[in-house]
């Protein structure tokens, strides 16, 4: 994979590429967010790890200024901010996944292959999943219910083709979390309820019909019922 670290710490940028070697992937470095957003602009990557705090301009800021010119490349938040405001904050921005700081090099290496795989998988499915008048192009990532664009953001994107594609299944917030986002929260986060909150207020409040119910106890399933 070709990946972009922007980071300024030095003992992080040697762990990194130490933790990394010999994994086949290449890693280009950016010190600054300004220098990152740049790179981002100018050449085509198949993952950015980002830290938050950043000369120039914060990390969370250069995600969002690479994410309004590009929604496909994943980006891994690094930060040692914990708190559950913080990663909805980063969420919010349209980060992929987050990693705390300090972090152990066999979880890195598990979040970047996972990275690689999905982006293998989504080459091998197809072009198009639909319940009722809801339809997901997965080429163009384009989003209709009947005849009515629905615009959503990165991370509700991937929130509602997971749904879709598990379509009459309930999926628990654990399921979602390690699926959707690449995590494993062992802290409570509400990260899953927010984001459902945002897809119900654009594919169902809008419409009669209701396609996202809540499982009390269980999670969250997408099922066209009667």
């Amino acid at each position: 994979m070709e990946i972009l670290l922007i980071e300024d710490e030095p003992s992080v940028i040697s762990l990194i590429e130490r933790g990394l070697k010999g994994e086949n992937h290449r890693i280009s470095i950016a010190m600054d967010g300004f220098t990152g957003l740049k790179m981002a602009g100018l050449n085509r990557y198949d993952l950015i790890i980002l830290d938050v705090m950043l000369p120039g301009m914060n990390g969370l800021d250069v995600c969002k200024n690479i994410r309004m010119a590009n929604e496909e490349v994943p980006i891994l938040i690094l930060s040692a901010l914990n708190q559950t405001e913080d990663i909805v904050e980063a969420f919010n921005r349209d980060a992929d996944d987050y990693l705390t700081k300090p972090f152990k090099l066999d979880e890195l290496r598990a979040r970047v292959n996972r990275f690689s795989r999905r982006a293998t998988n989504r080459k091998s499915t197809s072009n198009t999943v639909s319940i009722g008048n809801l339809v997901i192009d997965r080429d163009s990532k384009t989003v209709t219910r009947g005849n009515t664009p629905i615009i959503l953001t990165a991370t509700e994107y991937r929130l509602l083709e997971y749904l879709l594609i598990n379509k009459n299944k309930v999926l628990s917030r654990v399921d979602i979390l390690e699926k959707v986002w690449s995590m494993d929260f062992n802290m409570g986060t509400n990260v899953v309820d927010v984001y459902v909150n945002y897809l119900r207020k654009k594919i169902d409040h809008p419409f009669e019909k209701k396609l996202i119910h809540t499982v009390i106890g269980m999670g969250y399933v997408l099922r066209n019922e009667n």
